[in-house]
């Protein structure tokens, strides 16, 4: 039985949080937050907080043994930019995109 939980508009760029994801893709639940806990990453605290929302919404169906749990797939997505600009010399000006991230994580049972 697949389990879902999405987090939007996550302020760290994809390609951080993609770095993160990538490693925990395809272990157990309680063996990627031992990891994602001592992570010094800043991509690794929501990605922490996504998985065990993920287990919470596991173990309120019931019917899911959430000691078998593995995370299944993480996908993470662009989400829309921010476009700020900060001012350079003589007058000119230079953008700053402030990008956002959608992640979904899946988890299944073994």
């Amino acid at each position: 039985m697949e389990v879902k939980a999405k987090l939007s508009y996550l302020r760290i760029g994809p390609r951080k949080v993609r770095l993160v994801a990538d490693i925990v893709r395809g272990w157990s639940v309680q063996e990627a937050m031992d990891h994602l806990k001592y992570m010094p990453r800043a991509a690794a605290r929501p990605l922490f907080k996504l998985i065990s929302s993920a287990v919470s919404n596991a173990d309120q169906r019931g019917s899911v043994d959430v000691d078998n749990l593995y995370v299944k797939t993480i996908c993470v997505d662009q989400g829309p930019t921010l476009k700020r600009w900060r001012p350079r010399a003589r007058g000119r000006a230079d953008r700053i995109l402030k990008r956002t991230s959608h992640i979904t994580v899946v988890l299944d049972e073994k």
